[in-house]
């Protein structure tokens, strides 16, 4: 229960975020920000947020909620609600923070937390990733990281429903 109790406190409102993000940065901690939907849980994305962690000091990452998953992925998803994919991450020793946001794109909170890294998946190139211009205008960096492949929660969808069928 105690591992429970402590994903839960890593998971925080943006004001709270922000707080905790200057606190570190005033440490010269290395903040590092990413998001996504985290829908279904699985090695691309313990991969990934391993590697970002290691882009710094302190891994914040900002979880779509489900109204904005629905927008994104369509009316099917997500599978799993929003407090527990916040709190599956949160569960990782690489996380150190995660919030939750229903923007359009975590640009918003990317200007109000203002990191020093910003990552995303490869899949995206870097003149279309949310927040670059607010990151890089405070100094700060954009990279992206490379996936893993054959591991992507659609894709995951795809071959449960497609064993569900043959189960039938």
């Amino acid at each position: 229960m105690a591992g429970v109790r402590a994903a839960r406190r890593k998971i925080v409102t943006p004001r709270a975020l922000q707080a905790a993000v200057r606190a570190a940065q005033r440490r010269h901690r290395r903040v590092v920000f990413t998001n996504g939907c985290f829908d279904l849980l699985h090695v691309g994305h313990v991969r990934y947020l391993e590697r970002a962690r290691r882009l710094g000091d302190l891994l914040v990452v900002a979880v779509n909620t489900d109204r904005s998953v629905r927008g994104l992925k369509g009316p099917g998803r997500p599978v799993v609600p929003q407090a527990q994919r916040a709190e599956v991450i949160a569960a990782l020793g690489c996380v150190d923070y995660v919030t939750l946001f229903s923007t359009p794109t975590p640009q918003p909170l990317i200007a109000r937390v203002q990191p020093d890294i910003l990552v995303k998946g490869a899949d995206w190139s870097v003149d279309r990733i949310a927040g670059k211009a607010e990151v890089e205008a405070s100094g700060g960096r954009v990279r992206t990281i490379p996936l893993t492949p054959g591991s992507s929660t659609t894709s995951l969808i795809k071959k449960i429903r497609a064993l569900r069928g043959k189960a039938d």
